[in-house]
């Protein structure tokens, strides 16, 4: 079975959002585009949205569409959607990740990033 997630690539000028995964959840301490699982009849835009907000108590306004993957990870696969995103507001709260970082795409080798979300530089 492959699991539905989504992933918002947050643009603030020309920087784009990423977080550190929790060091105690799988792939502890890699870097991410934020979001997560959809739950049962959820839209990708809407479960976007949700998770932002329970990740970071922000709200975003969801973008165009931008591109998926399907990733094989050892103990599951998983589909990889992402949308161009933007923040409403300036205040974001690391509730769930270690940490956060507005980088460009020239910086992105200084992070190492999961496995799914290393194909979304190609779409930049």
């Amino acid at each position: 079975m492959v699991i539905e997630v989504v992933a918002g690539v947050i643009y603030k000028e020309d920087k784009f959002l990423i977080a550190q995964r929790n060091f105690k959840k799988s792939q502890g301490g890699l870097w991410e585009f934020p979001g997560g699982k959809l739950e049962p009849n959820e839209s990708a835009e809407d479960a976007l949205k949700r998770e932002i907000k329970e990740e970071f108590d922000a709200d975003i306004e969801v973008g165009n569409y931008i591109g998926e993957s399907i990733h094989h990870y050892p103990e599951k696969d998983i589909k990889l959607m992402f949308y161009k995103a933007k923040l409403v507001g300036e205040k974001l709260t690391l509730l769930e990740h270690e940490s956060c970082a507005w980088i460009t795409k020239e910086n992105k080798d200084d992070f190492e990033f999961a496995g799914a979300d290393k194909i979304v530089f190609d779409w930049l």
